[in-house]
């Protein structure tokens, strides 16, 4: 009776031990991993607006974008990337405003590339002899950056989160005519 006893205690302790691990792996694989803050880094170049219609205009804000991972890496605009606001009062983000990636980008491990985030908006555009038209350009850009302190990107599949500064506080408008 003893001999039959020995071989049914030890499929119960294989079969509790194959249960433990079974649930170790389920949870470490299934919690997320971190957001990465330093694989991408982004530098503010430069703002532009143009006139998409008589009746709307895209601020696009360029930046230069630096990989230091040793993967190339691929920014577009998806489900999978979500761009949001961080608002300068608080710091905290948010997705009132809808901005997006304007075009894909191939960055290279370890280079360097230009992207540019697009603001697009109602706007009626003034008359070129409008003796306002540099104001209410500038009005217009002001009223869609005043609250931001920077955009942040975060791409959900490979769980980077790309902070795009603020660099336009002092945006002078030399030369702003409709496109």
């Amino acid at each position: 009776m003893r001999g039959n006893k020995l071989p049914l205690l030890g499929f119960s302790v294989a079969l509790a031990l194959s249960a433990m691990i079974f649930f170790y792996l389920r949870i470490t694989t299934t919690a997320p991993k971190p957001w990465n803050t330093s694989a991408i880094t982004a530098s503010y170049v430069g703002t532009q607006l143009r006139q998409v219609d008589s009746g709307n205009a895209s601020l696009y804000l360029a930046y230069e974008v630096q990989n230091h991972t040793d993967s190339d890496y691929r920014l577009a605009d998806g489900p999978a990337a979500l761009v949001m606001t961080r608002l300068r009062a608080d710091g905290s983000l948010s997705s009132q405003q809808q901005v997006r990636l304007s075009y894909p980008t191939f960055l290279p491990a370890r280079q360097r590339a230009r992207v540019a985030l697009e603001i697009r908006s109602p706007f009626g555009w003034p008359v070129e002899n409008d003796p306002a038209f540099q104001d209410k350009l500038r009005n217009f850009v002001n009223q869609r950056l005043e609250d931001a302190q920077a955009f942040v990107l975060f791409d959900q599949a490979d769980r980077f989160e790309i902070e795009f500064p603020s660099g336009w506080r002092e945006l002078k408008l030399a030369s702003a005519s409709p496109r």
